[in-house]
């Protein structure tokens, strides 16, 4: 059996990531949707994710509880070590990853797939307003880092989620499986 593929999933704040995977799990029979850990409370909604404390998430990285870990946007993200046995069970896990978080995913996970959101402003902008979670000022700023690039080395899959989501699903799709010829 081979192993699976970790599938990264990034983009911009609003443009999808979490409905994306959801569907895209959905869609795939035997894909993992991996939670990851946030030092965010779990009452904040959105994605389906554990809330730790600082401490408590920082106890958990100094063991070696996460594959992955990083800070971003004033919190801190953990992938659970648990991925790694899905993935050796020849699963394919999609995650929700950084941008900034790559290069180390990539070294980390051979085979690694990422899969670049993208969506106009416009649509950034009501997504972000619909979720509640940001105040005015945090759309802005998030808005503002919605054009960053992918670090250097990365080769990502591009994919427009402005429309509906069985298209977006449906892309992603075709490149994970392409055609037998």
């Amino acid at each position: 059996m081979s192993a699976g593929r970790l599938i990264a999933v990034v983009g911009p704040s609003g443009v999808g990531k979490d409905s994306v995977m959801r569907a895209l799990v959905a869609a795939k029979p035997g894909m993992h949707l991996v939670r990851r850990v946030i030092t965010r409370p779990s009452e904040a909604g959105g994605e389906d994710f554990e809330g730790v404390t600082e401490g408590e998430f920082a106890a958990r990285d100094g063991a070696g509880a996460f594959a992955l870990s990083w800070p971003a946007h004033g919190l801190h993200y953990g992938i659970p070590r648990a991925v790694e046995q899905v993935l050796a069970e020849g699963h394919d896990a999609v995650v929700n990853l950084s941008r900034a978080v790559l290069p180390r995913a990539q070294a980390r996970f051979p085979g690694l797939v990422v899969i670049s959101l993208t969506a106009d402003a416009g649509t950034l902008a009501e997504r972000l307003a619909a979720r509640g979670r940001e105040d005015r000022e945090e759309i802005a700023r998030r808005l503002a880092r919605a054009t960053f690039a992918l670090p250097d080395g990365i080769d990502a899959v591009e994919i427009d989620n402005t429309g509906p989501l069985d298209d977006t699903v449906d892309c992603i799709l075709a490149h994970l499986m392409p055609a037998k010829v």
